[in-house]
């Protein structure tokens, strides 16, 4: 469990399109095997300590033949920001995505003493 030291909470949240491959024959939409995309994410204020991120899914067209497979995730989550990750595999045909995420933590305080 992550406990929050201070009375100030930051909550920011957004809804990020990834891509939308099907429009160009983008690899997602035309590959196989093993792909990726990522999205830096930059936080309209600077976290006290690495915020909690909650991603999902806010659209997912993907063809209707093959199976679905998709991973979604943060990854390297900083004070400052974090990476939004999607991928998939196999013979998925992903033609869009759009990625909600959701972080919480705590903020700085003007009495915060920076003790070096």
């Amino acid at each position: 469990m992550k406990r929050l030291q201070n009375h100030l909470i930051g909550v920011e949240q957004g809804d990020v399109p990834l891509f939308a491959d099907f429009e160009d024959g983008g690899e997602m939409w035309t590959g196989t095997g093993p792909r990726e995309r990522r999205k830096k994410i930059k936080f309209s204020e600077e976290f006290k300590t690495p915020p909690s991120i909650q991603v999902g899914l806010s659209l997912s067209d993907m063809d209707s033949g093959p199976h679905h497979r998709a991973e979604v995730t943060a990854e390297n989550v900083g004070r400052r920001g974090f990476d939004l990750v999607f991928r998939t595999w196999g013979d998925s045909r992903v033609a869009r995505v759009r990625m909600s995420w959701f972080a919480i933590g705590e903020l700085a305080h003007d009495d915060d003493w920076a003790v070096e």
